[in-house]
């Protein structure tokens, strides 16, 4: 009787056991899935925007490579006008294009010292041991200004979390993504297994450099849509159309005023060079829009202004007794160097003229 009693006690404690069991990997599994708003879909409208704003901008060195779909890993050593120059950051092209504006008559040329790793724009690598490869590859992309799929005119802030569900094994995957290689490839492996969900709010920055805070999906896709295509992508081969990015009128109006005595260092007027022209005069500029111009005992006057933004300053300079100063100028950059600064204006390709001051 006691056998009996103690055996069903222990039945009963196995069913107790099993249900426990039970209940507790029920629980575990349980998973709440997230608003429609904040689960993404592969393939779906917004899945392909954010994976495009990841995607690897192949522009960034087409002072190099004059190609937009892939970019040369770094470091990478080159001769630029036969002066040798290691490229290990984006801030060294600035290097390279110094010393192509050194002089304005000559060929400017650049040798890649192979071999050397390309970075498509999906990330993947690819090893090119001689300029015949590069060419080769850089035939496939498209050309200057046209339209590709990289949007290079919003960014993610990272880091972003996302919750993956996998229906087949009901497990949960947090993961952390730090930079748009980590992004591209996590989108690029979403399958429809998965339920994804991306932990909000995010930020995004746009090409005014705003950030932008983004609360779901809904609002991602339309901030995507509204300013992927709200700046210049920079998709040619001339790295001089750039220079001014970062200037203002503002920042252009205290250097011309602050400093006096500026000189005319090189001027150019229907290809036609003119630097020796105004040889020893000296320009002063005033905040009330005027200038005076003087040299040996004479003393001329006239108007000047500025306006716009980045690279699309316009300055317009009239003094009635120097011809070739007079022209609505473009401001191409602002060059600052200790004891020395120089503010060079153009317009197309034919006409330049460039200003120096030894003030800071």
């Amino acid at each position: 009787m006691k056998f009996k009693t103690t055996k069903y006690i222990f039945l009963g404690f196995l069913m107790f056991a099993f249900v426990l069991n039970l209940s507790c990997r029920t629980e575990e599994i349980e998973f709440e899935q997230a608003p429609p708003e904040e689960t993404l879909i592969p393939n779906s409208q917004v899945a392909n925007l954010m994976q495009r704003v990841a995607m690897n901008d192949g522009s960034n060195d087409n002072i190099i490579d004059y190609a937009n779909c892939f970019n040369i890993q770094l470091p990478v050593t080159v001769t630029a006008n036969g002066v040798q120059l290691v490229i290990t950051s984006p801030t060294d092209y600035d290097l390279i294009e110094s010393i192509f504006d050194e002089f304005d008559n000559d060929i400017d040329t650049i040798v890649i010292e192979f071999p050397i790793t390309i970075i498509l724009n999906d990330f993947t690598s690819v090893a090119i041991n001689s300029i015949n490869e590069l060419y080769t590859y850089a035939s496939n992309c498209n050309g200057e200004n046209e339209f590709d799929d990289d949007i290079e005119c919003i960014d993610f802030e990272y880091p972003i979390t996302a919750s993956i569900f996998n229906t087949n094994n009901e497990l949960i995957t947090s993961i952390t993504l730090t930079d748009d290689e980590q992004m591209y490839n996590f989108i690029d492996d979403i399958n429809d297994n998965d339920i994804v969900t991306i932990i909000f709010p995010i930020m995004v920055v746009i090409s005014d450099g705003t950030s932008i805070t983004i609360n779901n999906l809904n609002e991602l896709q339309n901030t995507i849509e509204n300013y992927g295509d709200d700046c210049d992508e920079d998709d040619d081969y001339d790295y001089n159309d750039d220079d001014c990015n970062n200037c203002s009128p503002l920042q252009l109006i205290d250097l011309l005023t602050n400093c006096s005595d500026w000189t005319v260092d090189k001027l150019e007027r229907n290809d036609i060079d003119y630097d020796n022209v105004y040889d020893g005069y000296l320009f002063n500029f005033f905040t009330d829009g005027s200038i005076s111009v003087s040299w040996n005992i004479t003393t001329v006057y006239g108007t000047w202004s500025a306006s716009g933004t980045g690279n699309n300053i316009t300055v317009d300079i009239n003094i009635p007794s120097l011809q070739y100063c007079n022209l609505n100028w473009n401001l191409h950059e602002i060059q600052e160097s200790p004891g020395e600064t120089k503010i060079d204006l153009r317009v197309g390709g034919d006409d330049r003229m460039r200003y120096e001051s030894n003030c800071n």
